[in-house]
């Protein structure tokens, strides 16, 4: 069983950078053909496709938030990274990271796993 979790603070000041960590367990985040994905959900809208890195290693953003993300990972531990840079209260969102199986799933925010999410508000 597939499994990703989402760790990180809950509260981030207006201007300062946000980074997620997410934690797969009962895959590797090198397995061939998977793309792994940052999703967010802010309150009374729907979800937003923030990017993804492939199992290759390569990276891909949505047009919107593209000057202002970064994602990485680590495979020895099968983590990867969301950085979103210069947050706004405009960013307060439940944060999920999530599994795609093709580039086109993952830009339209379709997957096959996905963590239960993480309440991050921007304030001051």
């Amino acid at each position: 069983q597939v499994q990703l979790q989402e760790h990180g603070p809950g509260l981030v000041k207006p201007s300062q950078t946000l980074s997620l960590i997410c934690a797969v367990s009962g895959a590797s985040i090198t397995d061939d053909h998977y793309y792994w994905i940052w999703i967010r959900q802010p309150p009374g809208k729907g979800m937003e496709w923030m990017g993804a890195i492939a199992s290759s290693g390569s990276t891909y953003f949505g047009p919107s938030l593209e000057s202002r993300t970064f994602i990485w990972r680590d495979t020895s531990k099968d983590q990867f990274t969301l950085q979103l840079s210069h947050v706004t209260p405009e960013d307060t969102a439940v944060y999920y990271c999530a599994r795609s199986t093709s580039l086109a799933s993952a830009r339209a925010g379709e997957y096959d796993y996905r963590g239960r999410g993480i309440q991050v508000t921007v304030s001051s």
